[in-house]
């Protein structure tokens, strides 16, 4: 469990990035922080592995002060994924995903191979592990950063705008291996986006952020679309849009077609399921 208790950030200009901000993380769940530039999100992340030190109050792993935590072996111990990847470009991509292993006294031959055991799980062709990241594509990249970043076997998962330099398709895809993977390994994943379908897509717990850090709305993505808190955050996630209002519509075929999901516009989006979704009760 992660916990922010008052937590604020003055940087050295005078701007004061987030201001007496508290909230917990629950275990294995993913929490994602949306909002606009300048909201405090990423300054927010980057303090659960000390890249950002608060000015004041604390930030706690499992009750821990990461503040009495080595900053080297507290950033070895927690995955952490950049938009860019961030991946050695000197370095063939099976080095790269072993990196950490390898800092931290695992021998070369083992960390190399359970670093091809992770191109599989994040659904890499071995092959690619021989090439040089500049051989790759985006989305191959951006995979090989969360293989690295997986590599320690962290309970804990930064990412901060992961997916936000590729294109829209392969964005798409890189949000459901992500899924994928959550459901696989239980995480504790700290995820930043601007994006609030891409929040409401990969997050149990949604916290959205006013300028300074302010908590506009948290919740789970049916909690903030149910009931938003107020008008910003109903403007913020669409809920006074069309695309949010949703109605049924019978299907074409003299009454046999499927229940069909239009938007506020009338534009059809899906097919109603002939049974309940999974969990849904």
């Amino acid at each position: 469990m992660i916990e922010f208790e008052s937590v604020s950030k003055r940087f050295d200009d005078g701007t004061m990035a987030v201001e007496d901000f508290s909230l917990v993380l629950p275990s294995r769940q993913t929490t994602v922080f949306v909002g606009s530039s300048g909201c405090g999100k990423t300054t927010l992340l980057r303090m659960v592995n000390r890249m950002v030190e608060p000015t004041s109050g604390r930030v706690l792993i499992d009750g821990e002060d990461v503040a009495g935590r080595d900053k080297v072996q507290l950033r070895r111990s927690i995955g952490y994924v950049l938009q860019a990847a961030g991946l050695l470009p000197h370095r063939k991509v099976v080095d790269n995903v072993a990196t950490v292993p390898v800092l931290t006294g695992t021998a070369k031959a083992k960390a190399r191979e359970a670093a091809y055991e992770l191109l599989d799980t994040v659904g890499l062709d071995r092959a690619l592990g021989k090439r040089y990241p500049a051989q790759l594509s985006g989305g191959q990249q951006q995979r090989v950063g969360v293989a690295r970043a997986l590599a320690s076997d962290p309970n804990i998962l930064l990412m901060d705008e992961p997916f936000g330099a590729v294109d829209p398709l392969v964005r798409a895809d890189l949000q459901v291996e992500l899924r994928r993977l959550q459901q696989d390994l239980g995480k504790t994943v700290v995820f930043v986006t601007h994006d609030i379908d891409e929040a409401f897509l990969l997050a149990d717990q949604v916290v959205i952020l006013k300028k300074g850090g302010v908590v506009a709305q948290a919740g789970s993505p049916a909690e903030i679309l149910a009931a938003p808190a107020d008008d910003f955050v109903a403007s913020f996630v669409g809920a006074d849009r069309g695309k949010r209002t949703l109605h049924l519509r019978d299907g074409d075929g003299g009454g046999k077609g499927r229940t069909i999901v239009v938007d506020g516009d009338g534009r059809p989006i899906g097919v109603l399921a002939d049974g309940p979704a999974d969990g849904a009760r």
